[in-house]
């Protein structure tokens, strides 16, 4: 059985080669496209199964690829990724047909969610490993564990509360698989990637012919988790307007689609979860009291890699095996194992999984410390200052920027010798000079 194949369409010549390695490590076929023209002659040529587009394109837009594709194939789904991202951008290319819209910067681990989730095949062992384990045996992961098991026999919502990339989502997808549950779908949102305009039609559905475009019924979140688990990811970030609305369906159990006179029973476990402490959010009038008590029944926290530092080894190991980094025998040096159980982990797993990743995409043979690419800012222990009233990517974005313009300025402007010395490839380099906008 052939590999499901996937059509980039970027004039982004490195952005192209960073998505093609990364769908390469999925296990899927890759092909490319730099404008709008040359995506219709590889359409034309064969099948795919998936299509993600820049909406900006030298000889047009993103949205003519989706109706083309919306035409020609219909089966095949069409994402739109793109730098230029705003809520009306996003409104057209869903009505233009997309299945998804994202705005750059792209993480990886975002981009292989969306893939996963487009192909409808997500990786049947990665799931399962998913399902089962949350790495490591440090006494703190011992004890999430725990919780985890007691939570599952109970119907009660869950708030789980961390820092971003330090595994919520596994830790409820677990709590899902183990409870009565388990069979049943699990339904992820992420509720601060819903334009506001559209967030009521994605969570409750609509009625044929409620608003213009409105073509046939449609579910809901709530609908597609029903008998199951719904999972609310980032639930801070939810509007008041949409929280008000939230609160009925949760302590109702039933929702109203938009277009619809009644409402409809829905048998929907909560899991939420956010790297934002929502009694803080309570507090600072951002967040609704009533609704925080009816999902924050029982709180799980997940504890930040540098607080288990003991898990990093085992964590390299399974992260490693299981996207097949070193088949070509690329290897960690002991030193850059050291390096990493040095490392404060700003952005935790979700950050040690990007640094591997691009480490073994970029190096050969034995990989050195200056091949992970650690930021010089982070210091062990700890976080660099300045970070707390920052995003995560905007607090890397920073970092990075920094060590560029010092290699830059120690190498005299030289950007071979720069990338050099910072451990990438120039592509690689002139790739992150353009994304920061470095001149």
């Amino acid at each position: 059985m052939s590999n499901p194949r996937v059509l980039i369409v970027d004039d982004e010549p490195d952005l192209l080669d960073l998505v093609e390695l990364t769908l390469a490590n999925m296990g899927l076929d890759a092909a490319r496209a730099k404008d709008v023209a040359g995506a219709k002659a590889q359409l034309a040529r064969r099948h795919f199964d998936l299509c993600l587009t820049d909406m900006r394109l030298p000889d047009g837009d993103g949205l003519e690829i989706v109706r083309h594709v919306a035409e020609t194939s219909p089966s095949t789904p069409v994402a739109v990724i793109t730098a230029h991202g705003s809520a009306d951008n996003a409104v057209a290319a869903l009505k233009a047909g997309a299945y998804d819209y994202v705005s750059k910067p792209v993480s990886l681990e975002q981009l292989r969610a969306l893939v996963r989730t487009a192909l409808k095949t997500p990786d049947v062992e990665h799931a399962a490993e998913q399902q089962k384990n949350l790495v490591g045996d440090s006494p703190a992961m011992r004890q999430v564990r725990a919780l985890i098991e007691k939570v599952a026999r109970s119907q009660a919502p869950v708030f789980i509360l961390g820092e971003t990339g330090t595994g919520k989502e596994v830790a409820a997808r677990m709590i899902h698989a183990d409870s009565r549950r388990g069979g049943k779908p699990f339904v992820a949102v992420n509720c601060g990637a819903i334009p506001e305009n559209l967030m009521e039609s994605e969570f409750f559905g609509y009625r044929k012919g409620a608003f213009t475009g409105a073509d046939a019924d449609r579910d809901g979140f709530f609908h597609a988790a029903d008998g199951g688990t719904l999972f609310l990811d980032e639930v801070a970030e939810l509007p008041m307007s949409m929280q008000v609305k939230l609160l009925r369906a949760v302590q109702e159990k039933r929702v109203r689609r938009i277009g619809a006179s009644q409402e409809e029973p829905v048998d929907a476990r909560l899991i939420s979860a956010s790297h934002q402490d929502l009694a803080r959010a309570v507090e600072a009038g951002r967040f609704r009291h009533d609704l925080f008590y009816r999902l924050d029944v029982i709180e799980l926290k997940m504890p930040p890699l540098r607080e288990r530092r003991e898990d990093i080894p085992a964590l390299v190991e399974h992260i490693v095996g299981r996207y097949g980094f070193a088949r070509d025998g690329a290897r960690l040096a002991v030193a850059a194992n050291a390096a990493l159980l040095d490392y404060a982990f700003p952005g935790n797993v979700r950050e040690l999984e990007n640094i591997l990743e691009r480490a073994f995409a970029l190096g050969e043979g034995e990989i050195g410390v200056e091949g992970l690419n650690l930021s010089p800012a982070v210091a062990a222990g700890g976080q660099s200052e300045g970070r707390a009233e920052q995003s995560l990517q905007d607090y890397l974005d920073k970092v990075e920027r920094e060590a560029i313009l010092a290699a830059l300025k120690q190498s005299g402007g030289n950007k071979t010798a720069a990338a050099k010395q910072l451990g990438v490839t120039f592509r690689s380099l002139r790739y992150r000079l353009e994304r920061l906008g470095i001149d």
